[in-house]
């Protein structure tokens, strides 16, 4: 395997491919390259892989004979790695073409070509299904050959199916457990011809879920920039384009944020090296030629400038804002969005769980992101207590700025018909602040990635007032008695409250027994310094997680600069540091032995063969191809305990990548270790 995962964001990631000829960054944009047909040197616009058609060359008998000769990257004049396609475009236009499966991969072969590509049919969309099938099946035999006849050739293998998800998704996995190097999803240019953006989703999540995560995903003909950001984040990693040339044909400037006709310009749309000297007018003073190609060099630097960013955005952990800036330039791409929402579980298993930037919420989509499904599964990981006091938002850390004016609670008994003494209501309390996008935050949690590091606007929208009412409602049945500050009931629509005559005028199915007036000091609203922890470790590792690492006294220390926990003893023996960036906990031997005797196997665990056992032990990282088995539902950048097949813990640190990824991965680190000889 030749892959390897340096960054991750969403689905996203960006990774080292590495190629007889050179190493490629992705997500990587390869320019298409007629071998007959050279018109830009794309190595001066950042290409670092290009893609050029070998049926081409395989039929133009002076360009076979040269590609033959010299081979193919001296024939385009490109030295880094080239991609072959293998025809099936101009069978998707001609319907048919002459030569076969094993003529033309041992032709890429000869001629070459660093990832060749077999013969596929790229059946279109919204065919009928008994079509869809007979040429997958067609597909998946070609696959098989292509494995079974190529040499030392990196291979596609391209995932059809029509948009037929089971067909995708059946594709995806034949070939998927083939072994072959790069998985391109094919067939969907007409449906980004004719913006079915939706449908499109719905193809990519198809393949993507099904295929290998340790190999680069291609997602073929996406050449568009406005469509980049939207199909990394499900996982894409390479993009071929040859709008570039085609856009710039039709006096057509391509930017991440829609096409522009030179036609309709009066300034330049950018500041590229084209845009920055030349004018509308310039371009159309000029002969055709001339101006195709400065348009199609603009076309290419705004193409590989969305490639930059995007990798960025990765680093960042800032991809799926990028992603939403994206999606709103056009109404079909606002749709394809919110069509990726109901594959947020998928998502979250492959999001980190904690990241460099905070959570900017930029609307309604913004609630279908992994980071609000994650808090709102985790927070059932907290021991419920018997009573909740739901608060309104303040300043964040909620915790530390609980002295806003909260205005009347209102006190509503969710089991049974009795109310119990409002006196009581103080013992065994939860307190929760209510606030967008993350609904409820417990106190105790609130200073944990992402809940103090999010924004979100001032007025709130009533997609978001929706979704925290239902989300409240959801959270607040695992108590026996629940108050709300008047403020949420007023900001999220809840009620009416005649406060004259004492009536209350339900709009919401949530009864209000009375209302009673409390002073803000009748209420102990600090929080324990030894029940945060104790929720902080259950939350992020799992019910019962505190009581295993913190069960008898312990020694809590915090930062003389800002208050805050940094770290738990037990006597003189670290067990835990609360980092101080997202508040979560780094584990030290002591703690790492804890979490392992009380949490069952395989829960939190990454587990070696015994050649890695001794290496371990020593400190020294985790690559993938060690690992044998772990518990498949750790996130990256989380706390993990590494083990040996006996379940012995030998060392502890941060998975670099999610539970999928280390079983699938034998290339590139797994685990980075903190310490080993434990």
């Amino acid at each position: 395997m030749n892959f390897e995962i340096k960054h991750k964001d969403a689905m996203g990631r960006t990774g080292i491919l590495t190629t007889p000829h050179g190493m490629i960054k992705t997500p990587a944009l390869m320019p298409v390259i007629h071998p007959g047909k050279q018109t830009l040197d794309v190595k001066k616009f950042g290409a670092e892989v290009v893609i050029t058609n070998a049926y081409i060359m395989y039929k133009n008998d002076d360009l076979r004979a040269k590609v033959l000769e010299e081979g193919v990257h001296k024939l385009i004049n490109f030295p880094g790695p080239i991609v072959t396609d293998s025809g099936s475009f101009q069978l998707s236009l001609y319907g048919d073409i002459d030569v076969n499966n094993k003529e033309i991969i041992e032709f890429q072969e000869l001629i070459g070509t660093d990832i060749g590509t077999s013969l596929d049919i790229p059946t279109p969309p919204f065919v009928k299904r008994e079509r869809a099938e007979k040429e997958l099946e067609i597909t998946i035999e070609r696959a098989k050959e292509a494995f079974e006849i190529n040499g030392d050739m990196m291979m596609n293998s391209v995932v059809q199916g029509s948009t037929f998800h089971d067909l995708r998704s059946k594709c995806a996995e034949a070939i998927g457990a083939m072994g072959f190097d790069v998985y391109p999803i094919g067939a969907v240019v007409p449906l980004m011809e004719s913006y079915r953006y939706t449908e499109l989703v719905d193809v990519v999540m198809a393949s993507v879920k099904n295929l290998p995560d340790s190999q680069p995903r291609h997602l073929m003909g996406a050449g568009h920039p406005m469509v980049f950001a939207l199909a990394v984040a499900m996982g894409c990693d390479l993009f071929d384009s040859a709008a570039y040339i085609l856009y710039a044909h039709d006096d057509r400037f391509m930017m991440p944020n829609g096409t522009f006709k030179l036609t309709n310009l009066v300034e330049m749309p950018c500041s590229c090296p084209v845009c920055s000297t030349h004018t509308p007018k310039d371009l159309r003073a000029m002969n055709k030629n001339d101006r195709m190609i400065l348009i199609a060099q603009h076309n290419l630097n705004i193409s590989f400038a969305e490639i930059r960013k995007i990798r960025q955005s990765i680093v960042d952990g800032s991809l799926m804002e990028l992603v939403e800036q994206r999606c709103r330039v056009h109404p079909y791409l606002l749709d394809a969005l919110r069509n990726l929402k109901k594959y947020t579980a998928i998502i979250e298993e492959y999001d980190p769980a904690s990241k460099n930037s905070a959570f900017f919420y930029s609307g309604p989509e913004s609630l279908g992101r992994s980071e609000i499904q994650r808090h709102l599964s985790r927070i059932n990981r907290i021991p419920p207590k018997r009573n909740l006091l739901l608060l309104p938002r303040s300043r964040k850390p909620y915790s530390k700025n609980l002295h806003d004016e909260f205005g009347k609670f209102y006190l509503k008994h969710v089991k049974g018909d009795s109310l119990s003494d409002p006196q009581d209501l103080w013992d065994d309390l939860q307190l929760a602040v209510v606030d967008v996008p993350f609904a409820v935050i417990p106190l105790e949690i609130d200073e944990v990635y992402p809940l103090a590091q999010n924004e979100a606007p001032i007025i709130t929208d009533e997609d978001a007032k929706k979704f925290v009412r239902e989300e409240m409602e959801k959270y607040m049945e695992r108590f026996d008695n629940v108050i709300i500050s008047a403020k949420i009931l007023d900001r999220f629509n809840m009620y009416t409250i005649e406060l004259d005559s004492g009536n209350e005028t339900s709009k919401h199915p949530i009864r209000v027994y009375s209302l009673e007036e409390y002073e803000l000091d009748a209420v102990k609203i600090d929080i324990e310094d030894r029940e945060k922890i104790n929720s902080i470790a259950d939350y992020q590792f799992g019910m019962g997680a505190g009581k295993a690492l913190f069960p008898g006294d312990v020694k809590i220390v915090k930062s003389r600069k800002t208050g805050k926990i940094r770290h738990i003893y037990e006597g003189e023996t670290l067990i835990a540091t609360l980092r101080a960036t997202d508040s979560v906990f780094v584990l030290d031997r002591e703690g790492a032995r804890r979490l392992h005797s009380n949490m069952e196997y395989p829960k939190n665990r990454v587990v070696v063969n015994t050649d890695a056992d001794p290496f371990a032990r020593e400190g020294k990282s985790i690559f993938a191809k060690f690992v044998i088995d772990c518990d498949i539902n750790i996130r990256s950048n989380e706390e993990v305990l590494i083990v040996n097949e006996k379940d012995e813990l030998i060392a502890f640190g941060k998975s670099i990548l999610c539970g999928h990824e280390i079983m699938d991965f034998n290339t590139g680190q797994a685990v980075k270790t903190r310490k080993g000889g434990i």
